[in-house]
């Protein structure tokens, strides 16, 4: 996985950028009718119930554009909200506050509703020894905002990137002439490159999982579109000498019954591509 400074960086760079796109050479709305030195006091209003997130990245946005900014936070995030909940509020110059707003409201829409959801799956997994996992399917760009929400709400981050863990999955067996081979080439590449990366190999049925454990140094094997059935067997195949991952249309309906098979993780890509964004605002008061 990254480290925290490669994804603080990410961070950085998602403020950055996004100021850029919404601010560009001024905020001439507020330039136009409120004075520089005008200050005022805004809160953050919840207008609907699920898992807050996104609260210590609105900090960062407010430090950003203005550290002058107070914040006093009322909420944080990973709380549970309900609609008239007010999550923190802001005092300081109003042109600065009314610059941040959009970027602060349209993370924490996003990020309380991925967090939202994430919860829920976590939710429905509680007793079992299954964590639910993030995929690459996020919105370019974002993508270090929405796996920081579904940590808030209880899920576990896949790899963030392409650069950070070794995933063959099945154009890359196709291409590279089977299972074996694949995994041969990577352990020859890994070597050759000094990289110490985990591989995760995807199995697409039993005779794949056979095959697999074949090779030294898989550290998961990932089980896409199994059944229950064939679930519960890659698991006794596998027998605890890699982790195991359940993937491929798993939905609320089906969760459990895969986590009850006995696998480590199941990833979900609707917890980030398939989710409705809170309902927040941000008042003068």
């Amino acid at each position: 996985m990254i480290s925290e400074a490669q994804f603080q960086n990410e961070l950085n760079l998602i403020i950055t950028n996004a100021v850029r796109e919404d601010v560009g050479d001024g905020d001439h709305s507020s330039l136009a009718c409120i004075p520089e030195d005008a200050t005022g006091r805004a809160k953050l209003l919840v207008k609907d119930r699920g898992i807050l997130a996104g609260v210590e990245f609105a900090l960062m946005v407010f430090d950003y554009i203005d550290p002058a900014l107070k914040v006093d936070v009322l909420k944080k995030d990973g709380s549970k909200v309900v609609n008239g909940d007010v999550a923190f509020e802001v005092e300081g110059s109003s042109r600065n506050i009314l610059k941040a707003e959009r970027l602060v409201l349209n993370a924490m829409q996003r990020m309380s509703a991925i967090a939202t959801k994430t919860r829920h799956y976590a939710d429905i997994l509680e007793g079992t020894q299954t964590q639910i996992l993030d995929t690459r399917k996020t919105t370019p760009g974002i993508r270090a905002l929405e796996k920081w929400a579904v940590r808030i709400g209880g899920g576990v981050n896949h790899r963030f990137a392409l650069y950070d863990m070794i995933m063959l999955k099945d154009n890359h067996i196709d291409f590279a002439g089977g299972i074996t081979r694949a995994i041969e080439k990577t352990h020859d590449y890994l070597k050759r490159t000094d990289r110490s990366l985990k591989i995760i190999v995807e199995a697409r049925n039993l005779e794949e999982v056979k095959t697999i454990l074949k090779s030294e140094g898989v550290h998961r094997i990932l089980l896409d579109n199994f059944n229950y059935k064939d679930t519960r067997e890659a698991v006794k195949l596998i027998g605890g000498r890699c982790q195991t991952e359940s993937s491929g249309g798993i939905d609320e309906t089906t969760l459990r019954k895969y986590a009850e098979c006995g696998v480590d993780y199941v990833s979900s890509g609707a917890l980030t591509h398939s989710v409705y964004n809170m309902d927040l605002s941000l008042k003068a008061v």
